[in-house]
């Protein structure tokens, strides 16, 4: 049998793995990336012996392969996409093609927001018992893990971009944090395209898996009810009785699945506000269907650290607490950030807007918000929405530039809050290179 030609486009973390597994599994790989590689992956890529090419895309070698594996930036509208699905070559994301690999167990969490928490989260109880990866949007690439530890059990986080190139993958447990108008840009500013592409994370289990899901989210109950899905259905409520999956009963958070319950109090949770208790209801509920033992779970989420560039207390200085929520890159974490802020914030805000609708935040920005800090390239729907709203608005070029701002502005007792509500790419390389800035910058102070 010839050599399947497996082409790679684009020469990140996801295309790296793929290429490592794919070479490992008898392909014939070729990475093609339309912008520069990084030198650690070329490294990579040349150490394996993996043929790349960088800053073009050569139409005849890739029109040559008989599968594509693209990564999750490269949106569908591209031509170069069009013409591949056009000859009817098959494409799939790197979870698709790593899962095809391992007999593994998955637990795959998706959602607009919480995804990277309840992912870090359910991986920390999990370890404690089993022998467990973590990866997909996070960590290093689910091909790679793949290849080099075969773990029983994975736990992926998984973003709608990954999703929306499977044919076959299926988790044995899904988990849909919530969902909230993201990435819109992407689906023809169509939220019903978005919330389609979210459930495709169900489309192929079977009622032998498990879909957990927040059942206070309108728009994943209303679509449940209309597109009903074969898996078990686990919800996890703060607002009503639950008698098959989780809820909030005063202090305390109850979960049973098949009669079996665990009741677990909520006050010696390491992470604070509304929306990580339902992380921690979801990730617990993934423990207690993998039989995680009640006093590991309860002791997993009273130590649990958090994740970085997420609500990250980065420092006090002269009883001011910066607040680094770079991770925050829409509308939905944003609100969840400033409905957590117990103090006078100072707002640092802006980006690469994607269509945000900035008035639901509005109520908080009142009640909570003496200042907003712009920092972005174009700040100008931020100026119109907010400008009315506090007293003082100040437009900033650089992080550097923000953090001095709102140090000036800042007296004792009050928060410095990163929380852009926006994707990072006019300014920086990605939400972690925000993040880190702002940290750097609040060290130098």
């Amino acid at each position: 049998m010839e050599k399947q030609n497996l082409i790679i486009l684009g020469g990140g973390e996801s295309g790296v793995g793929t290429a490592l597994l794919a070479k490992h599994m008898g392909y014939h790989v070729f990475v093609s990336d339309k912008g520069k590689i990084k030198a650690s992956y070329k490294k990579v890529l040349i150490s394996h012996d993996v043929d790349w090419e960088e800053e073009k895309h050569t139409e005849s070698r890739i029109m040559a392969g008989h599968l594509v594996m693209k990564s999750p930036g490269i949106p569908d509208k591209v031509p170069l996409v069009q013409k591949i699905k056009q000859a009817g070559i098959p494409m799939v994301s790197e979870i698709e093609f790593a899962s095809r690999f391992t007999k593994a167990t998955i637990v795959g969490i998706t959602g607009s927001n919480g995804k990277t928490t309840t992912a870090s989260l359910t991986h920390h109880i999990l370890k404690q018992e089993l022998v467990v990866g973590l990866a997909g949007n996070i960590g290093d690439s689910f091909a790679k893990q793949v290849l080099q530890n075969n773990f029983e059990n994975y736990v992926l986080e998984i973003s709608s971009f990954q999703l929306d190139d499977i044919a076959d993958f299926k988790p044995h447990i899904a988990v849909i944090t919530n969902i909230t108008p993201d990435h819109l840009d992407r689906y023809d500013y169509k939220f019903e395209n978005y919330i389609a592409s979210k459930f495709k994370i169900v489309e192929n289990q079977t009622k032998e898996d498990y879909l957990i899901y927040d059942a206070d989210d309108e728009v994943i109950v209303s679509y449940l009810k209309n597109n009903p899905v074969n898996s078990k259905l686990l919800p996890f409520s703060l607002e009503k009785v639950i008698n098959n999956g989780a809820y909030l009963d005063q202090e305390n958070i109850k979960i049973t699945i098949d009669n079996n319950q665990i009741i677990m109090p909520i006050n010696n949770l390491t992470l604070e506000g509304k929306h990580n208790v339902k992380n921690a209801m979801a990730a617990s509920t993934v423990a207690h269907l993998l039989k995680i033992r009640k006093q590991t779970i309860r002791e997993s989420l009273e130590n649990f650290q958090g994740v970085e560039h997420r609500l990250e207390q980065v420092l006090k200085i002269n009883k001011v607490q910066y607040i680094n929520d770079s991770k925050a890159t829409n509308v939905n974490a944003t609100y969840y950030a400033l409905e957590s802020m117990d103090a006078p914030t100072i707002w640092i805000v802006g980006g690469v807007d994607k269509g945000n609708n900035y008035n639901e935040l509005l109520s908080f920005v009142n009640e909570k918000v003496k200042a907003v800090i712009c920092l972005g390239v174009d700040n100008e729907k931020l100026v119109d929405t907010f400008s009315g709203t506090v007293e003082t608005l100040q437009e900033a070029r650089s992080m550097q530039e923000a953090v001095s701002m709102a140090y000036a502005m800042a007296s004792p007792g009050d928060n410095v809050l990163l929380s852009p509500c926006c994707a990072s790419f006019d300014l920086f390389e990605d939400y972690q290179d925000r993040g880190r800035q702002f940290k750097d910058a609040v060290r130098q102070l």
